[in-house]
């Protein structure tokens, strides 16, 4: 595609949704579900004016994909197939497993994801909670927490410095990081407890609580807007899988995370089958 035609399709495409931005996460649970369908609903979501769609991100799970573990296609490989049928939504990882990837391979797969999706695309990284998994990876679960903290380090670095790296699980001494991101990639870090606003505060753009009460989002928001002087957008994660009564529940739910400071608010549609529908209806309902 040329530019001319890029910026004719940009032209064409609605603004995303004002106030509080509405994101998806797509649905990413079941091995049967043909990878071009989930990047249709990606495409459709644009054209919806969504601004960002999110993939969740699992390895090697102790049990069947589905509702407690998604992640069946691998995001950053997925997001590039959707980078390539897409045009002004952001994409991102929420979240990917951080302490769980060597940190070189990812970072060139970040860095090289940037460029394919015209600086799109947000980093979301967590510590990860299923203990079984990591055992299942010989990775350690103890120290996830202080991985993913110098990984955070040794990214920014790779992006950003220069010269070697000394960590306590990660060093070189020599070697060129190419391609250099053109901008800061965006980082963002998911999850409520204290070590995750610290670290959102410490090296993110953003930050994602998982479905909090409103009131309990808002001092989240609150202790990480305390921690620092840097702009941290606050986000937040829930769903709504179908129902009447449910639809207005989590409407009303959106509306009062929005009226608590939310930036964001990322929405699950549950599986599959009706996910579009369901997609389609609940950000009319935001207009």
């Amino acid at each position: 595609m040329g530019v001319k035609d890029y910026r004719r399709r940009m032209s064409e495409l609605p603004e995303p949704l004002s106030g509080t931005r509405l994101q998806v996460v797509l649905p990413d649970e079941s091995p049967d579900m043909p990878v071009s369908t989930l990047v249709d609903l990606g495409v459709r979501a644009e054209a919806l004016g969504v601004e960002t769609l999110w993939l969740p991100d699992h390895l090697l799970p102790p049990e069947p994909y589905g509702t407690t573990f998604g992640g069946v296609y691998e995001p950053l490989v997925t997001l590039a197939y959707l980078a390539a049928r897409t045009h002004r939504v952001r994409l991102g990882t929420s979240v990917l497993v951080l302490p769980m990837r060597d940190p070189f391979v990812l970072a060139k797969q970040v860095a090289t994801l940037d460029r394919v999706s015209r600086g799109r695309f947000t980093l979301g990284v967590g510590v990860g909670w299923s203990r079984k998994e990591f055992a299942a990876l010989g990775s350690d679960f103890g120290t996830r927490g202080a991985r993913t903290d110098e990984m955070l380090a040794l990214l920014r670095h790779l992006f950003e410095g220069e010269g070697p790296f000394q960590g306590r699980f990660h060093s070189y001494e020599q070697g060129v990081f190419a391609p250099r991101p053109a901008e800061r990639i965006r980082l963002m870090v998911g999850g409520g407890s204290p070590a995750a606003l610290r670290r959102a505060a410490e090296w993110a753009e953003e930050w994602q609580g998982l479905d909090p009460e409103p009131e309990a989002f808002r001092e989240a928001r609150d202790r990480l807007r305390g921690l620092t002087d840097r702009p941290v957008r606050a986000g937040v994660r829930m769903s709504w899988t179908g129902g009447e009564r449910e639809f207005e529940e989590a409407v009303e739910r959106f509306r009062a995370l929005a009226a608590c400071g939310a930036d964001s608010v990322a929405v699950w549609f549950g599986e599959e089958k009706g996910f579009g529908e369901r997609m389609a209806r609940f950000a009319a309902a935001l207009r």
